[in-house]
């Protein structure tokens, strides 16, 4: 699958705006240029992944959140997870999942 790097772009640049901060201010934290800086948000150059961290930890977001759209910690990320991986189950496996997990539903009091 490849990665789409104006959507990662989009999605540092909305991290970038809801935390409150202008280009301006976060390349003096990060130490790029300005022209850099707009260029990922607008995918024509690649980021990364040292970049990319140093962002998200400035603007506190998780790389996964940049990268997939959505927390780590959110209950979408996780329909998402397990949606990815009974993609990857045949039938037989699927079903399997399932009975475990209804399995564990009867048996858990949380």
């Amino acid at each position: 699958m490849a990665v789409d790097f104006s959507i990662i772009g989009k999605r540092l640049k909305e991290a970038r705006n809801k935390k409150g901060l202008t280009q301006e201010q976060l390349v003096e934290k990060i130490g790029v240029s300005i022209a850099y800086l707009s260029k990922v948000e607008t995918g024509k150059i690649h980021i990364n992944l040292e970049r990319l961290s140093q962002i998200c930890n400035l603007l506190n977001i998780s790389e996964g959140e940049i990268l997939n759209g959505v927390s780590n910690s959110s209950e979408k990320y996780l329909n998402c997870e397990f949606n990815n991986i009974l993609k990857k189950c045949s039938p037989t496996q699927q079903k399997l999942a399932y009975e475990i997990l209804e399995l564990i539903l009867q048996n858990t009091t949380l």
